[in-house]
């Protein structure tokens, strides 16, 4: 096996281990969005502090790396309790489809944080999969439209925190450092709300939101293990395969099929993606010929 099947057979494996996660989230019922995502992020605490330590690596940061690493673990924070309280709310794949337009705005962020001139192919997809996301969202009066807002926005933090994360790797911080800072960070920002608003679970609930933790740690894994064996280029539009899973989980799961204006929001998004790595593969194609 060539190390770009590896690439692509461990993103898509870590695909399916977010879209896990979102029905583990699902599956544990009515508890507090901070409830839910202090219980997650225990789980990869834990699973990023056995790998740093296994690997030798000691969790040291140079100054200059601790507030981008703090603005990392706080958007993170945001766009993963956003998402939650989205996919409470929303179609499994809708909430996904929405997450993940976090590269579009990774591009927009980019300019920000790294002083990185969109191209006007970039600002184009941009603009393109903003309109694919409006038919998901299907702007109108009230609060109807709510959740899936809420889910987009999701997406935004996260695609800041993504911008982050390659700021942070540029000056070599390495992954599981980053891994274990945004999780402890994110369940002491819930812990106040914990305490304050305490719902008791049972068993099975407990069982499925470490489940869940358990689900992103196997997706979180699998992204770096993607980027191992392929660069982004070659690999990133397999991501999209979460949004599949998700539609097949939550069609056979919870009898949840997107609406017609939706599967066009998808096939724009998804479309637009895939152009961008078409365009990328090509860029890198002509530079190495």
């Amino acid at each position: 096996m060539t190390d770009q099947k590896r690439g692509i057979l461990f993103i898509v494996l870590a695909a399916a281990g977010f879209s896990l996660m979102a029905v583990f989230v699902r599956l544990s019922g009515k508890l507090p969005v901070m409830e839910k995502a202090f219980f997650r992020n225990i789980v990869a605490a834990l699973a990023a502090w056995i790998i740093l330590k296994r690997s030798g690596e000691r969790f040291h940061l140079e100054k200059r790396e601790w507030l981008p690493l703090f603005l990392r673990s706080l958007f993170g924070t945001i766009g993963l309790i956003a998402n939650f309280w989205a996919i409470d709310r929303l179609g499994i794949a809708d909430a996904a489809m929405l997450n993940k337009m976090s590269p579009f705005f990774a591009i927009l962020m980019s300019l920000f944080i790294l002083k990185e001139t969109p191209g006007r192919r970039d600002i184009l997809c941009l603009i393109t999969a903003l309109f694919g996301a409006a038919l998901v969202i299907k702007p109108g009066v009230g609060l109807a439209q709510l959740p899936a807002l809420v889910g987009l926005l999701g997406g935004f933090f996260a695609g800041t925190a993504y911008t982050y994360v390659r700021k942070l790797g540029k000056s070599g911080v390495k992954g599981p450092i980053i891994v274990l800072a945004f999780s402890v960070f994110s369940c002491a920002a819930c812990l106040p709300f914990l305490i304050m608003d305490f719902h008791p679970m049972t068993g099975r609930q407990l069982l499925f939101l470490l489940l869940a933790g358990a689900a992103a740690t196997l997706g979180q894994l699998g992204i770096t293990a993607a980027y191992r064996f392929a660069p982004a280029k070659e690999i990133s539009v397999f991501d999209y395969s979460q949004v599949v899973f998700a539609a097949i989980f939550g069609f056979f799961l919870f009898g949840e099929l997107p609406d017609a204006v939706s599967l066009l929001g998808y096939f724009l998004i998804i479309g637009t993606a895939l152009y961008r790595w078409r365009a990328a593969r090509s860029a890198g194609s002509e530079r190495s010929g």
